[in-house]
């Protein structure tokens, strides 16, 4: 029988501002660890610590821009475009346009702070 997810859980985010992270399928709302998906919506200006994580980031921008820094640069993914972050590849995720950022995130398997690998 399928499951119905009638909520998500909001998470607390790492960050330099307050973003909000509601968690649909993953760890905490569903316990799911194969995968999870999140609805975020960041302000302008945000900014986290970078990370290399043990897990596949597929992200699908909905409103705004986020910008995706990595070791060979700097990807800026707008409304309607995807970009995905590869297990063990170093990236740090901010919103620098003064509207902020909606985006849907995927991780695969699901996201954990023991797996993230934030920057100290």
């Amino acid at each position: 029988m399928p499951t119905l997810i009638s909520t998500p859980t909001r998470i607390t985010a790492a960050g330099n501002k307050p973003k909000l992270i509601d968690e649909y399928v993953g760890r905490v709302n569903s316990k799911t660890e194969a995968l999870s998906v999140a609805h975020m919506r960041s302000p302008g200006g945000w900014v986290e610590p970078g990370q290399t994580p043990e897990f596949d980031e597929f992200t699908i921008v909905l409103k705004g821009m986020l910008r995706v820094n990595h070791k060979s640069g700097t990807l800026d993914v707008h409304a309607g475009q995807a970009v995905i972050a590869h297990k063990g590849e170093w990236v740090q995720y901010s919103t620098p346009g003064e509207d902020g950022t909606e985006y849907i995130a995927v991780c695969l398997p699901a996201f954990s702070p023991g797996t993230v690998h934030r920057d100290d």
